[in-house]
C-alpha cells in the first residue's frame, strides 16, 4: 500500500493538529463520567444506610458530599465545552484560507457545477458541530459498558436486562443511520439547488423584473423547494421515529428495571438502595444514545460536509512549490493550444498558434462564438488548457507559481467586478496602503485620476460590493487601472471599450501604448474599431480556430476585400512580421 504524500490530506493534518486538545477532552469526559455516579452513590447511601439508622448528620454529610461532586461535574462540563469551541476554531483557522483558495479556483475548474460544492460552508458546518454538544456523544459512549458493569455488580438480573434494553437502543440507531442516509443526502442536494435558483435571482434582478420573470421563476422555486421538503420530511418522519421508539423503549427499560428491582428487593436479593441506583445508572448509560438521536440531523450533516470537504481538498492538493522565476521581459508564444469551458469536455478553441515579442499590441476579433474569450482565459492562466502550451519567456504558466505569476499580468474582463472596499483598495489589487505612488501611476496611465478626484473621497472611496456606486463606464476604466497596476509584462483586455465615451475610448489607447512603449504585450479583445488605436498585429478567430494573423494594416485589407477562389480554400495565414510569427 502506497503513502500518501503529507500534503494529500490537509484535512488529516488539521485534525492531528488538534489532538492535544482531543486528548484533554478525553481526559475531562472520563472526570465526568466517573462523577456521574454521584447520584446513583448519593441514593443508594441514603436508602440503605440514613433511612435504616434515622441519622440526619449522616445525610447532611452525604449531602454535602454530593453536592460537592456535583459542582466539580458541573465546572468540569463547562470546561470541556470551553475546550471543545477552542478546538473548533483551531481546527477552522488550520483549513480557512486554503477552503477560500479552493472557492476561488472551484468555477475555474468545475464550470457550472461550482456552485454545487461549497467548501466553505461545510467547514462551517464542521466548525458548528465540534463547538457544539455533539462530539460529547462520541466520548461518553465508550463509558457505556461501565455503567453496565456496576449495574452488574450490584445485581447480575439487573445487568442482563440492561445489557439487552441498551443493546436494543444502540441497534435502533445503527437502523437510523442505515435508512436515513439516502433521504438526507437527497435533502441536502435539493437544498443546494434552491440556494443556487436563489442566488441566479438576486444576481439577475434587475432582468426578472424588467422582463416579468418573477412568476415563473417563482414557479420554478417552488417545484424545487416542495422537492426540498418531501425529502426534510421524510428524513424527519425517519429520525422522529426512531427517536420517539427509543425514548419509549428507554422508558419501558426503566420501569422494568425498577420492577425487577423491587422484585429483587421482595426475594431479599438486593437492598432498597439498589433499586433508585440501577434506574440512575441505567438513564446515564443510555444519556449518549439518546443524545445522539437528538443530534442525528447534525451528525448526518457533518458526515456529508466532512466527505465533501476531504474531497474538494484532496483535488486541490497543494502543488509543489515552484522555483522563483525571473520576470517575463522577452516573448508570448502559444503553441496548439486548445481549450475547453471548465467542466465540459468539448473545446471551444483548437490549435491555435502564434507568437509576440516585447512591445507588441495584437487585437483579437472575429464573430460571437469564436473562441475569443476563450483565448484570453487561457492566455492569463484562468482557464487550463486540454492540450498545448502559453509560455512567458519560455516557461509554461503552470512553471509559474500563481501569486507570482499574477504579478506579471494585468487582466481586464469583459464583467468587471470589483470588490467591496476603496478604490485605491481595487487599484492595488488589496496590496495594503504600502505604494501609494504605484496606485497613481496605474490611474494615471489608464486615464481614471482626474474622476476618482472628482469622488467623493477619492482614492478612499467605498465603492461598495460589485463596485455598485460607480457607472459601468467608471468600474471599467478603474478595472482597467487594476490591470495596469505594477507594469505587468502582459496586459490582456476583454472589450474594455464596451462601456467607455470618447474620453475613455482615448485613454484606452493612450494606455495600450504605453505599455508598448515600455516593453509589454498588450493583447485586446475588441469589437469596436476605435480599440484597435495603437495596436499593430491582429487575429481573426472564427469557429474556435485562427483564421488569420499579420499587420493590422494586411488583416483589415484582407478583410475589406471580397474573397477570392483560393481564399475561400484552406490555406496558411497571412505573413507575419515586426517580430511576430504565428501559425494555425
Amino acid at each position: 500500500m502506497n503513502k500518501e504524500p503529507q500534503n494529500a490530506s490537509p484535512l488529516r493534518s488539521a485534525i492531528l493538529d488538534c489532538l492535544p486538545g482531543i486528548a484533554g477532552i478525553g481526559l475531562f469526559s472520563a472526570m465526568i463520567n466517573i462523577l456521574a455516579l454521584t447520584g446513583s452513590v448519593y441514593m443508594l447511601q441514603v436508602y440503605d444506610r440514613v433511612l435504616p439508622s434515622q441519622s440526619v448528620p449522616t445525610l447532611v454529610g452525604f449531602t454535602i458530599g454530593m453536592l460537592g461532586l456535583y459542582a466539580a461535574y458541573g465546572l468540569l462540563d463547562f470546561v470541556r465545552l470551553r475546550l471543545l469551541v477552542r478546538i473548533a476554531s483551531r481546527f477552522y483557522c488550520s483549513l480557512q484560507q486554503r477552503t477560500f483558495a479552493i472557492s476561488l479556483l472551484l468555477p475555474l475548474r468545475a464550470g457550472r457545477e461550482a456552485d454545487r460544492v461549497l467548501p466553505l460552508r461545510d467547514l462551517d458546518q464542521l466548525r458548528g458541530f465540534l463547538s457544539g454538544t455533539g462530539p460529547t456523544v462520541l466520548f461518553d459512549a465508550p463509558w457505556i459498558p461501565f455503567y453496565l458493569l456496576i449495574i452488574y455488580m450490584l445485581h447480575p438480573s439487573l445487568g442482563v436486562l440492561a445489557t439487552f434494553g441498551s443493546v436494543a437502543v444502540v441497534v435502533l440507531t445503527i437502523v437510523a443511520e442505515i435508512i436515513s442516509r439516502r433521504p438526507a443526502a437527497l435533502a441536502s442536494e435539493a437544498i443546494l439547488t434552491q440556494r443556487a435558483l436563489a442566488d441566479s435571482g438576486r444576481r439577475n434582478a434587475e432582468v426578472v423584473h424588467a422582463m416579468g420573470l418573477s412568476e415563473r421563476l417563482a414557479g420554478r422555486w417552488g417545484e424545487v423547494t416542495h422537492a426540498y421538503l418531501s425529502y426534510q420530511e421524510r428524513l424527519s418522519d425517519i429520525v422522529g421515529g426512531i427517536s420517539s421508539l427509543s425514548k419509549a423503549l428507554r422508558m419501558v427499560l426503566q420501569s422494568s428495571v425498577l420492577g425487577l428491582g423491587a422484585y429483587l428487593v421482595i426475594g431479599g436479593e438486593a437492598s432498597p438502595g439498589v433499586i433508585i441506583a440501577s434506574s440512575i445508572l441505567l438513564g446515564r448509560a443510555l444519556a449518549p444514545v439518546d443524545a445522539a438521536i437528538a443530534n442525528w440531523r447534525g451528525f448526518l450533516s457533518t458526515r456529508q460536509s466532512y466527505s465533501q470537504l476531504k474531497a474538494a481538498l484532496r483535488a486541490f492538493e497543494s502543488p509543489i512549490e515552484s522555483m522563483k522565476l525571473p520576470p517575463p521581459e522577452a516573448r508570448l508564444a502559444v503553441d496548439s493550444l486548445a481549450v475547453a469551458p471548465p467542466g465540459t469536455p468539448r473545446p471551444t478553441l483548437i490549435d491555435v498558434s502564434f507568437q509576440l515579442s516585447s512591445g507588441a499590441g495584437m487585437a483579437v476579433i472575429g464573430p460571437s462564438g469564436s473562441g475569443k474569450t476563450t483565448l484570453v482565459r487561457a492566455l492569463v492562466g484562468v482557464w487550463s488548457p486540454l492540450h498545448g502550451t502559453v509560455r512567458l519567456d519560455g516557461a509554461s504558466l503552470d512553471q509559474w507559481d500563481a501569486q507570482r505569476l499574477g504579478a506579471h499580468i494585468g487582466y481586464l474582463p469583459q464583467d468587471v467586478e470589483l470588490f467591496d472596499g476603496t478604490v485605491a483598495d481595487n487599484i492595488s489589487r488589496f496590496g495594503g496602503k504600502s505604494d501609494p505612488q504605484g496606485v497613481l501611476a496605474a490611474a494615471k496611465a489608464a486615464g481614471v485620476h482626474s474622476m476618482i478626484m472628482h469622488l467623493p473621497a477619492g482614492f478612499q472611496t467605498r465603492i461598495g460590493e460589485g463596485g455598485r456606486a460607480l457607472s459601468a463606464g467608471q468600474r471599467q476604466l478603474i478595472g482597467l487601472a487594476r490591470a495596469l497596476y505594477g507594469n505587468p509584462f502582459l496586459v490582456v483586455l476583454d472589450e474594455p471599450n464596451s462601456n467607455l465615451d470618447v474620453e475613455g475610448d482615448a485613454a484606452l489607447a493612450g494606455a495600450i501604448m504605453a505599455v508598448r512603449q515600455r516593453g509589454g504585450i498588450v493583447i485586446v479583445v475588441a469589437h469596436r474599431p476605435s480599440a484597435l488605436t495603437n495596436i499593430d498585429q491582429v487575429m481573426v478567430l472564427a469557429d474556435g480556430r485562427l483564421r488569420t494573423f499579420g499587420s493590422r494594416e494586411e488583416v483589415l485589407a484582407g478583410m475589406r476585400r471580397p474573397p477570392s477562389p483560393a481564399a475561400q480554400r484552406p490555406s496558411s495565414i497571412a505573413p507575419i512580421h515586426s517580430g511576430v510569427t504565428g501559425h494555425a
